[in-house]
């Protein structure tokens, strides 16, 4: 497991467009059909990682409080399923499925959309406003595997909030981290950004 962290970039881009494999349902899912127009939470996340394990039960609480407010969220596996099996997914399907996902699990198999969003690791968390422009680009909350913090979303819930509140949004944005995204490798080195 290699540790990495969210890419620092400028706030403000608008959220790339997208089609993906939902496996559950079997059917294509897009950004103009997930997005919200109060806000979209972008997760890139996986099976595998221990970070991303750690924070489902907390994933799927924050996503039942804040959908009922109007936000959307959509989680997306970019991992390498091919040497990462694990990752496959018919294993998305089993743990959507475990955890009760409330929002749509995706597979960006050619790792195009992990790249678009400069995604960097799982868990890695992108907030989008009403019209698509990322407002927030870090973690979910301070817990970690191992550091006895109870895992609560607090640092996206406050986004959320000030969002939903009109009120000023927090200045410090720490990045998220985790295990880093497990590209394909098509016989040259992966830029991992």
């Amino acid at each position: 497991m290699s540790l990495a962290f969210t890419k620092k970039i400028e706030l403000g881009f608008v959220a790339p467009y997208f089609q993906l494999l939902e496996p559950l349902t079997g059917k294509k899912r897009d950004l103009n059909e997930l997005a919200s127009s109060t806000a979209t939470v972008v997760m890139f996340i996986c099976n595998h990682c221990p970070y991303v394990k750690h924070i489902n039960a907390g994933l799927v609480k924050l996503a039942n409080d804040y959908i009922v407010k109007g936000i959307s969220f959509i989680a997306i596996n970019p991992n390498d399923a091919v040497n990462y099996p694990d990752d496959s997914p018919e294993n998305m399907i089993k743990i959507a499925t475990k955890h009760n996902f409330p929002f749509p699990y995706l597979f960006d198999k050619n790792q195009e959309v992990a790249k678009a969003y400069k995604a960097v690791c799982t868990p890695d968390f992108s907030v989008f406003n009403e019209h698509m422009e990322c407002i927030y680009r870090g973690q979910l909350d301070n817990s970690r595997p191992g550091n006895n913090i109870a895992v609560t979303g607090k640092d996206i819930r406050t986004v959320l909030d000030a969002l939903l509140t009109a009120t000023q949004m927090p200045k410090e944005q720490i990045p998220s981290s985790g295990c880093s995204i497990k590209w394909k490798h098509f016989g040259f080195a992966q830029n991992n950004f």
